[in-house]
């Protein structure tokens, strides 16, 4: 996981010199551009942190992973059953309007 925070520095200076040089230049497009590469690496970088902790986690505490994962997948089930139920299912057809 190394290599993705690695890449996300990297991005994240990259986007604060294109974001400096769009400062210089008084370029709107290259300062945005640079906001956006900044914050494209610390949203690299914070991915890879979560990542790092949710896998010592689960190396430390397999049982209560698994507990997790089944409740987050009986609360998605559930919400699609309920989803389904409804008469309208949400969508909105041309054919039982007329």
């Amino acid at each position: 996981m190394e290599t993705t925070k690695a890449e996300g520095t990297l991005r994240e200076v990259a986007g604060d010199v294109q974001q400096a040089a769009g400062d210089l230049l008084g370029s709107a497009g290259a300062q945005v551009s640079g906001t956006a590469k900044e914050l494209s690496g610390k949203a690299q970088q914070l991915y890879a942190d979560f990542v790092d902790v949710v896998r010592e986690s689960t190396v430390e505490r397999p049982f209560a992973a698994l507990a997790i994962a089944a409740g987050v997948g009986f609360i998605v089930g559930a919400l699609r059953a309920a989803n389904r139920s409804r008469p309208d299912n949400g969508r909105s057809d041309s054919i039982d309007r007329e």
